[in-house]
Protein backbone atom coordinates (compact mmCIF):
# COMPACT_ATOMS: atom_id res chain seq x y z
CA UNK A 1 0.00 0.00 0.00
CA UNK A 2 1.37 3.69 -1.04
CA UNK A 3 1.46 5.52 2.31
CA UNK A 4 0.26 9.21 2.57
CA UNK A 5 4.12 10.57 2.42
CA UNK A 6 4.94 8.00 -0.37
CA UNK A 7 1.65 9.57 -2.06
CA UNK A 8 2.87 13.52 -1.54
CA UNK A 9 6.30 12.53 -2.36
CA UNK A 10 5.06 10.86 -5.86
CA UNK A 11 2.72 13.73 -6.39
CA UNK A 12 5.52 16.36 -6.23
CA UNK A 13 8.16 14.19 -8.02
CA UNK A 14 6.35 13.27 -11.01
CA UNK A 15 6.01 15.15 -13.72
CA UNK A 16 3.16 16.39 -15.81
CA UNK A 17 2.54 15.01 -19.70
CA UNK A 18 -0.23 16.58 -21.70
CA UNK A 19 -3.03 14.14 -23.14
CA UNK A 20 -5.12 14.56 -25.46
CA UNK A 21 -8.11 13.77 -23.36
CA UNK A 22 -7.10 14.81 -19.91
CA UNK A 23 -4.07 15.42 -18.00
CA UNK A 24 -2.08 12.26 -16.84
CA UNK A 25 1.06 11.19 -14.96
CA UNK A 26 4.09 9.35 -16.00
CA UNK A 27 4.37 7.29 -12.59
CA UNK A 28 2.44 4.21 -11.76
CA UNK A 29 0.48 5.69 -9.11
CA UNK A 30 -0.43 8.39 -12.03
CA UNK A 31 -4.29 6.89 -11.67
CA UNK A 32 -4.13 7.66 -8.60
CA UNK A 33 -3.25 10.68 -8.31
CA UNK A 34 -5.11 12.11 -11.67
CA UNK A 35 -8.59 10.58 -9.42
CA UNK A 36 -7.62 12.48 -6.41
CA UNK A 37 -6.48 15.71 -8.27
CA UNK A 38 -9.84 15.40 -10.16
CA UNK A 39 -11.87 15.02 -6.81
CA UNK A 40 -9.75 18.49 -5.46
CA UNK A 41 -10.72 20.11 -8.72
CA UNK A 42 -14.74 19.20 -8.64
CA UNK A 43 -14.78 20.05 -5.16
CA UNK A 44 -13.46 23.48 -5.11
CA UNK A 45 -15.38 24.56 -8.24
CA UNK A 46 -18.20 23.13 -6.41
CA UNK A 47 -18.67 25.03 -3.40
CA UNK A 48 -19.53 28.21 -4.86
CA UNK A 49 -21.98 26.20 -7.73
CA UNK A 50 -24.23 25.32 -4.40
CA UNK A 51 -23.70 28.60 -2.50
CA UNK A 52 -25.17 30.62 -5.48
CA UNK A 53 -27.39 28.37 -6.13
CA UNK A 54 -28.84 28.57 -2.55
CA UNK A 55 -28.88 32.08 -2.80
CA UNK A 56 -30.80 32.50 -5.65
CA UNK A 57 -33.28 30.40 -4.48
CA UNK A 58 -33.68 32.52 -1.29
CA UNK A 59 -34.20 35.70 -3.11
CA UNK A 60 -37.13 34.24 -5.30
CA UNK A 61 -37.90 33.11 -1.84
CA UNK A 62 -37.93 36.45 -0.61
CA UNK A 63 -39.10 38.29 -3.96
CA UNK A 64 -42.35 35.54 -3.92
CA UNK A 65 -43.27 36.26 -0.27
CA UNK A 66 -42.82 39.91 -1.17
CA UNK A 67 -45.06 40.04 -3.92
CA UNK A 68 -47.67 38.12 -2.02
CA UNK A 69 -47.84 39.65 0.88
CA UNK A 70 -48.17 43.07 -1.58
CA UNK A 71 -50.94 41.61 -3.22
CA UNK A 72 -52.63 39.98 0.14
CA UNK A 73 -52.12 43.82 1.09
CA UNK A 74 -53.77 45.17 -1.80
CA UNK A 75 -56.62 42.84 -1.80
CA UNK A 76 -57.09 43.66 1.88
CA UNK A 77 -57.38 47.92 0.69
CA UNK A 78 -59.66 46.58 -2.26
CA UNK A 79 -61.56 44.97 0.33
CA UNK A 80 -62.04 47.91 2.37
CA UNK A 81 -62.74 50.34 -0.01
CA UNK A 82 -65.17 48.30 -1.31
CA UNK A 83 -66.86 47.78 2.32
CA UNK A 84 -66.40 51.52 2.71
CA UNK A 85 -68.47 52.20 -0.52
CA UNK A 86 -70.37 49.79 0.78
CA UNK A 87 -70.94 51.37 4.19
CA UNK A 88 -71.85 55.06 2.54
CA UNK A 89 -74.22 53.56 0.16
CA UNK A 90 -76.46 52.73 3.01
CA UNK A 91 -75.62 55.42 5.54
CA UNK A 92 -76.97 57.76 2.63
CA UNK A 93 -80.35 55.59 1.85
CA UNK A 94 -80.79 55.52 5.69
CA UNK A 95 -80.34 59.19 5.61
CA UNK A 96 -82.49 59.95 3.26
CA UNK A 97 -85.19 57.63 4.29
CA UNK A 98 -84.69 59.00 7.36
CA UNK A 99 -85.42 62.52 5.55
CA UNK A 100 -88.88 61.31 3.82
CA UNK A 101 -90.08 59.05 7.05
CA UNK A 102 -89.96 62.46 8.91
CA UNK A 103 -91.55 64.80 5.66
CA UNK A 104 -94.35 62.09 5.98
CA UNK A 105 -94.65 62.52 9.24
CA UNK A 106 -95.36 65.98 8.83
CA UNK A 107 -97.65 65.26 5.58
CA UNK A 108 -99.83 63.05 8.40
CA UNK A 109 -99.60 65.35 11.19
CA UNK A 110 -101.20 67.98 8.36
CA UNK A 111 -103.67 65.28 6.66
CA UNK A 112 -104.71 64.60 10.31
CA UNK A 113 -105.49 68.16 10.92
CA UNK A 114 -107.12 68.80 7.82
CA UNK A 115 -109.41 65.71 9.29
CA UNK A 116 -110.08 67.49 12.11
CA UNK A 117 -110.75 70.56 10.75
CA UNK A 118 -112.98 68.59 7.77
CA UNK A 119 -115.08 67.31 10.47
CA UNK A 120 -115.58 69.84 12.66
CA UNK A 121 -117.00 71.95 9.44
CA UNK A 122 -118.88 69.16 8.77
CA UNK A 123 -120.74 69.29 12.42
CA UNK A 124 -121.36 72.73 11.57
CA UNK A 125 -122.77 71.94 8.40
CA UNK A 126 -124.78 69.50 9.82
CA UNK A 127 -126.22 71.76 12.57
CA UNK A 128 -126.76 74.78 10.02
CA UNK A 129 -128.47 72.15 7.72
CA UNK A 130 -131.07 71.24 11.11
CA UNK A 131 -131.90 74.69 11.88
CA UNK A 132 -132.79 75.27 8.07
CA UNK A 133 -134.72 72.06 8.13
CA UNK A 134 -136.74 73.22 11.15
CA UNK A 135 -137.22 76.77 9.52
CA UNK A 136 -138.39 75.43 6.17
CA UNK A 137 -140.98 73.27 7.98
CA UNK A 138 -142.34 75.84 10.00
CA UNK A 139 -142.61 77.92 7.36
CA UNK A 140 -144.79 75.34 5.86
CA UNK A 141 -146.69 74.85 8.51
CA UNK A 142 -147.76 78.92 9.30
CA UNK A 143 -148.80 78.61 5.21
CA UNK A 144 -150.75 75.79 5.98
CA UNK A 145 -152.32 76.98 8.90
CA UNK A 146 -152.55 80.73 7.39
CA UNK A 147 -154.27 80.07 4.08
CA UNK A 148 -156.62 77.02 6.00
CA UNK A 149 -157.87 79.57 8.37
CA UNK A 150 -158.09 82.69 5.93
CA UNK A 151 -159.81 81.11 3.03
CA UNK A 152 -159.81 82.60 0.19
CA UNK A 153 -163.18 81.72 -1.41
CA UNK A 154 -164.63 83.54 2.13
CA UNK A 155 -162.01 86.60 1.21
CA UNK A 156 -163.44 87.03 -2.39
CA UNK A 157 -167.30 86.64 -1.49
CA UNK A 158 -167.34 89.92 0.46
CA UNK A 159 -164.43 90.33 2.64
CA UNK A 160 -161.83 92.89 3.94
CA UNK A 161 -159.65 94.55 1.21
CA UNK A 162 -157.34 95.68 3.66
CA UNK A 163 -157.23 92.46 5.31
CA UNK A 164 -157.33 90.60 2.45
CA UNK A 165 -154.14 92.80 1.01
CA UNK A 166 -152.55 92.09 4.53
CA UNK A 167 -152.91 88.64 4.03
CA UNK A 168 -151.52 88.29 0.26
CA UNK A 169 -148.44 90.27 1.86
CA UNK A 170 -147.55 88.09 4.90
CA UNK A 171 -148.63 85.05 2.41
CA UNK A 172 -145.85 86.53 -0.27
CA UNK A 173 -143.70 86.96 2.69
CA UNK A 174 -143.73 83.41 3.75
CA UNK A 175 -143.61 82.03 0.17
CA UNK A 176 -140.07 84.43 -0.23
CA UNK A 177 -139.17 82.99 3.46
CA UNK A 178 -139.75 79.18 1.92
CA UNK A 179 -137.90 79.56 -1.53
CA UNK A 180 -135.15 81.69 0.62
CA UNK A 181 -135.17 78.34 3.65
CA UNK A 182 -134.82 75.79 0.49
CA UNK A 183 -132.14 77.75 -1.45
CA UNK A 184 -130.05 77.76 1.68
CA UNK A 185 -130.77 74.14 3.01
CA UNK A 186 -129.37 73.20 -0.97
CA UNK A 187 -126.50 74.96 -0.45
CA UNK A 188 -125.53 73.80 3.18
CA UNK A 189 -126.60 70.26 1.66
CA UNK A 190 -123.71 70.73 -0.95
CA UNK A 191 -121.27 72.14 1.27
CA UNK A 192 -121.75 69.35 3.02
CA UNK A 193 -121.40 66.44 0.12
CA UNK A 194 -117.93 68.81 -1.00
CA UNK A 195 -117.06 68.35 2.77
CA UNK A 196 -117.80 64.51 2.62
CA UNK A 197 -115.48 64.31 -0.46
CA UNK A 198 -112.50 65.98 1.05
CA UNK A 199 -112.55 63.47 4.22
CA UNK A 200 -112.87 60.52 2.19
CA UNK A 201 -109.66 62.34 -0.72
CA UNK A 202 -107.88 63.15 3.04
CA UNK A 203 -108.73 59.61 4.64
CA UNK A 204 -107.26 58.08 1.08
CA UNK A 205 -104.15 60.40 1.43
CA UNK A 206 -103.37 58.90 5.26
CA UNK A 207 -103.97 55.40 4.08
CA UNK A 208 -101.49 56.07 1.23
CA UNK A 209 -98.78 57.87 3.26
CA UNK A 210 -99.34 55.25 6.10
CA UNK A 211 -98.60 52.66 3.93
CA UNK A 212 -95.37 54.46 2.40
CA UNK A 213 -94.33 55.03 5.92
CA UNK A 214 -94.07 50.98 6.61
CA UNK A 215 -92.94 50.65 3.52
CA UNK A 216 -90.05 53.08 4.50
CA UNK A 217 -89.69 51.78 7.81
CA UNK A 218 -89.35 48.66 6.32
CA UNK A 219 -86.62 49.67 4.36
CA UNK A 220 -84.52 51.40 6.92
CA UNK A 221 -84.60 48.52 9.44
CA UNK A 222 -82.73 46.94 6.29
CA UNK A 223 -80.30 49.13 5.95
CA UNK A 224 -79.91 49.20 9.29
CA UNK A 225 -79.22 45.52 9.32
CA UNK A 226 -77.15 45.59 6.15
CA UNK A 227 -74.78 48.81 7.90
CA UNK A 228 -74.41 46.78 10.64
CA UNK A 229 -73.09 43.99 8.88
CA UNK A 230 -70.80 45.80 6.92
CA UNK A 231 -69.20 47.71 9.59
CA UNK A 232 -68.62 44.18 11.71
CA UNK A 233 -66.58 43.36 8.40
CA UNK A 234 -65.13 46.50 7.96
CA UNK A 235 -63.54 45.78 11.79
CA UNK A 236 -62.63 42.39 10.78
CA UNK A 237 -60.38 43.81 8.20
CA UNK A 238 -58.92 46.66 10.22
CA UNK A 239 -58.58 44.56 13.09
CA UNK A 240 -54.79 44.78 13.71
CA UNK A 241 -53.54 48.43 14.81
CA UNK A 242 -51.22 48.86 11.64
CA UNK A 243 -54.00 48.67 9.67
CA UNK A 244 -56.69 51.10 11.53
CA UNK A 245 -53.67 53.45 12.44
CA UNK A 246 -53.31 53.45 8.41
CA UNK A 247 -57.00 53.84 8.20
CA UNK A 248 -57.08 56.22 10.47
CA UNK A 249 -54.42 58.38 9.02
CA UNK A 250 -55.74 58.03 5.12
CA UNK A 251 -59.06 59.11 6.85
CA UNK A 252 -57.32 62.46 8.36
CA UNK A 253 -55.74 63.19 4.95
CA UNK A 254 -59.23 62.91 3.17
CA UNK A 255 -60.54 65.59 5.69
CA UNK A 256 -57.45 68.10 5.78
CA UNK A 257 -57.66 67.80 1.52
CA UNK A 258 -61.91 68.46 1.41
CA UNK A 259 -61.11 71.51 3.96
CA UNK A 260 -58.67 72.88 1.76
CA UNK A 261 -60.52 72.59 -1.15
CA UNK A 262 -63.39 74.32 0.62
CA UNK A 263 -61.14 77.50 2.10
CA UNK A 264 -60.07 77.64 -1.72
CA UNK A 265 -63.60 77.52 -3.03
CA UNK A 266 -65.03 79.99 -0.58
CA UNK A 267 -63.46 83.39 0.17
CA UNK A 268 -66.32 84.70 2.98
CA UNK A 269 -66.60 88.18 4.00
CA UNK A 270 -67.61 87.48 7.61
CA UNK A 271 -65.82 88.07 10.16
CA UNK A 272 -64.54 84.86 12.06
CA UNK A 273 -64.50 83.60 15.32
CA UNK A 274 -61.57 85.73 16.97
CA UNK A 275 -63.96 87.90 19.61
CA UNK A 276 -65.99 84.90 20.25
CA UNK A 277 -63.15 82.83 22.37
CA UNK A 278 -64.99 80.82 25.53
CA UNK A 279 -68.09 82.46 24.44
CA UNK A 280 -69.63 79.95 21.68
CA UNK A 281 -72.30 77.76 22.68
CA UNK A 282 -72.41 74.28 22.30
CA UNK A 283 -73.66 72.20 18.96
CA UNK A 284 -74.90 69.63 21.24
CA UNK A 285 -75.40 69.27 25.17
CA UNK A 286 -73.55 66.03 25.98
CA UNK A 287 -70.82 64.35 27.93
CA UNK A 288 -67.08 64.88 26.24
CA UNK A 289 -66.47 60.80 24.87
CA UNK A 290 -62.85 62.01 23.34
CA UNK A 291 -61.16 65.01 24.26
CA UNK A 292 -58.88 67.12 21.90
CA UNK A 293 -55.42 66.15 21.65
CA UNK A 294 -55.85 62.64 23.13
CA UNK A 295 -54.87 59.34 21.40
CA UNK A 296 -56.56 57.76 19.18
CA UNK A 297 -54.29 55.38 17.68
CA UNK A 298 -50.32 55.52 17.91
CA UNK A 299 -49.32 58.58 16.78
CA UNK A 300 -52.82 59.82 15.69
CA UNK A 301 -54.62 61.93 17.93
CA UNK A 302 -58.32 63.56 18.19
CA UNK A 303 -58.45 66.71 16.01
CA UNK A 304 -61.39 67.62 17.53
CA UNK A 305 -63.89 66.55 20.17
CA UNK A 306 -66.54 63.68 20.73
CA UNK A 307 -69.77 64.41 22.27
CA UNK A 308 -72.32 62.15 23.48
CA UNK A 309 -75.69 63.01 21.82
CA UNK A 310 -78.89 61.22 21.25
CA UNK A 311 -79.91 59.42 17.88
CA UNK A 312 -81.67 62.36 15.59
CA UNK A 313 -81.01 65.00 18.02
CA UNK A 314 -80.93 68.37 17.29
CA UNK A 315 -77.31 69.94 16.06
CA UNK A 316 -76.72 73.32 15.85
CA UNK A 317 -74.35 75.58 14.61
CA UNK A 318 -72.09 77.67 16.82
CA UNK A 319 -71.88 80.89 15.13
CA UNK A 320 -73.26 82.16 11.73
CA UNK A 321 -71.70 80.87 8.57
CA UNK A 322 -71.66 79.43 5.13
CA UNK A 323 -72.02 75.85 4.36
CA UNK A 324 -69.20 74.92 2.09
CA UNK A 325 -69.26 71.06 2.70
CA UNK A 326 -72.14 68.74 3.34
CA UNK A 327 -71.49 65.37 2.04
CA UNK A 328 -70.30 61.59 3.12
CA UNK A 329 -66.99 61.52 3.98
CA UNK A 330 -64.92 58.48 5.16
CA UNK A 331 -64.19 57.96 8.23
CA UNK A 332 -66.33 60.61 9.59
CA UNK A 333 -69.51 59.89 7.94
CA UNK A 334 -72.16 62.69 7.40
CA UNK A 335 -70.38 65.84 7.56
CA UNK A 336 -71.17 69.54 7.42
CA UNK A 337 -68.40 71.77 7.18
CA UNK A 338 -69.10 76.03 7.92
CA UNK A 339 -66.96 78.88 6.95
CA UNK A 340 -67.23 81.95 9.32
CA UNK A 341 -64.44 84.12 7.50
CA UNK A 342 -61.19 84.85 8.41
CA UNK A 343 -60.33 80.88 7.94
CA UNK A 344 -62.15 80.01 10.82
CA UNK A 345 -64.07 76.89 10.20
CA UNK A 346 -65.91 74.41 12.35
CA UNK A 347 -66.83 71.25 11.08
CA UNK A 348 -69.66 68.44 12.39
CA UNK A 349 -69.56 64.87 11.88
CA UNK A 350 -71.39 61.37 12.10
CA UNK A 351 -74.92 62.81 11.24
CA UNK A 352 -77.93 61.09 10.45
CA UNK A 353 -79.35 63.51 8.08
CA UNK A 354 -77.69 66.74 6.89
CA UNK A 355 -80.63 69.53 6.91
CA UNK A 356 -78.61 71.74 5.10
CA UNK A 357 -76.70 71.75 1.57
CA UNK A 358 -73.74 73.52 0.06
CA UNK A 359 -73.87 77.21 -0.67
CA UNK A 360 -76.58 77.76 2.91
CA UNK A 361 -76.21 80.26 4.83
CA UNK A 362 -77.33 79.61 8.16
CA UNK A 363 -77.82 81.53 11.96
CA UNK A 364 -75.87 81.09 15.02
CA UNK A 365 -78.64 78.39 16.67
CA UNK A 366 -79.77 76.88 13.73
CA UNK A 367 -80.32 73.04 13.56
CA UNK A 368 -78.07 71.78 10.58
CA UNK A 369 -78.39 68.12 11.36
CA UNK A 370 -79.37 65.77 12.98
CA UNK A 371 -77.05 63.56 15.35
CA UNK A 372 -76.65 60.16 14.42
CA UNK A 373 -73.54 57.44 14.14
CA UNK A 374 -72.34 57.44 10.63
CA UNK A 375 -69.12 56.54 9.39
CA UNK A 376 -69.23 53.24 10.71
CA UNK A 377 -69.51 54.68 14.81
CA UNK A 378 -70.50 52.10 17.21
CA UNK A 379 -72.45 54.71 18.96
CA UNK A 380 -74.58 57.52 18.59
CA UNK A 381 -72.72 61.17 18.66
CA UNK A 382 -71.12 64.21 17.38
CA UNK A 383 -67.37 64.96 16.14
CA UNK A 384 -67.09 68.69 16.33
CA UNK A 385 -63.42 70.42 15.22
CA UNK A 386 -62.91 74.36 15.20
CA UNK A 387 -59.80 75.17 12.36
CA UNK A 388 -58.16 78.44 11.97
CA UNK A 389 -56.44 78.37 8.72
CA UNK A 390 -56.52 74.75 8.50
CA UNK A 391 -55.11 74.54 11.74
CA UNK A 392 -57.25 72.32 14.41
CA UNK A 393 -57.97 74.47 17.63
CA UNK A 394 -58.98 72.57 21.01
CA UNK A 395 -62.92 72.80 20.84
CA UNK A 396 -62.94 73.54 24.98
CA UNK A 397 -60.85 76.77 24.77
CA UNK A 398 -63.65 78.42 21.87
CA UNK A 399 -67.21 77.03 23.79
CA UNK A 400 -68.73 78.40 26.60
Amino acid sequence: MISSKSLAELINQTPLIKSKSAFSFKSPASSICSGIFLCLTVALTAFPTISNAASKDELKGVSAEISRQKNSLSGQQKKLNELQSELKNHEVTISKLGQEIRHTERELRNVQSNLNQLEEQKQQLEITKKQQTETLENLIKAYYITSKSNAMPALLQGGDAEKMDRIGQYFQHLAKARSEAIEALALTQSKLDEKERQLSEEENRQSTLLAQQKSKRDDLQKNQSQRKSTVNKIRGNIRNNESYLAELRRNESRLKAEIAKAAKRNLSPMNGLASYRGKLPWPVNGQILHSFGTSQSGQVTWKGIVINAKQGEAVKAVHSGKVVFAEWLRGYGLVILLDHGKGDMTLYGYNQSLLKKDGDIVRAGETIALAGNTGGQSRTSLYFEIRRNSQAQNPKSWLK
